[in-house]
């Protein structure tokens, strides 16, 4: 069976994610076919999914203006894996404190957008990550902080500060592991990820 991975593409690294999906479910030997979701209508047949980063306020704003927000939690709702990175968690945060995003409340964190520094402060950092034998090389681009955590489960701090995080079938991380050639974090998000659900995993079992 042939996974459909949808990356919304209404802005960022959305290549990047593509290769990284493709890579990390050929490491386990599965079939996936990645679509570009610009409109409404594609995330309903998505058996996984990734929000990348870019510009939060943007990414909010198009998100709902073109329907695609609510059919993503609906996707959440039935416990298909959503992966998402920098704009994405803030996007997918439960509070931003910040009145130009609309946040799809689907982790239960708070964050603080680009409170690691500007584009200048970018910076490369061995991160250790639950679930993970080695550390990942994680880059920090612009990235927001995770300042309070609800029920979500940390997979990773960085400075003392969570920098990825699990909630069900949600994980989102301040970094962007789509920029480097390593695809473990994609693949623990969502091959290895026990609350979340793929029909091509069980019919395999």
């Amino acid at each position: 069976m042939t996974l459909t991975a949808g990356v919304v593409a209404v802005q960022g690294d959305v290549e990047e994610h593509a290769v990284a999906i493709e890579r990390a479910a050929n490491d386990r030997g599965l079939a996936v076919e990645v679509v570009e979701i610009r409109e409404s209508g594609l995330v309903p047949d998505c058996d996984l999914l990734a929000l990348p980063g870019g510009e939060s306020t943007t990414i909010s704003r198009l998100l709902h203006s073109e329907g695609i927000a609510p059919e993503i939690r609906d996707h959440v709702d039935a416990d298909k894996p959503l992966f998402a990175t920098c704009a994405g968690l803030i996007v997918a945060s439960s509070d931003v404190g910040d009145d130009r995003v609309e946040e799809l409340e689907l982790v239960d964190v708070s964050v603080q957008r680009n409170a690691f520094g500007r584009q200048k402060d970018s910076f490369e950092a061995p991160l250790p990550v639950d679930g993970l034998d080695e550390p990942f090389p994680a880059v920090f681009i612009r990235a927001p902080v995770i300042d309070e955590v609800g029920d979500a489960e940390v997979l990773a701090t960085w400075d003392g500060r969570p920098v990825a995080v699990r909630d069900g079938p949600v994980v989102a991380t301040s970094f962007h592991p789509e920029l480097t050639a390593d695809s473990r974090v994609h693949g623990l998000a969502f091959f290895e990820n026990d609350d979340a659900t793929l029909p091509a995993l069980e019919d395999s079992g």
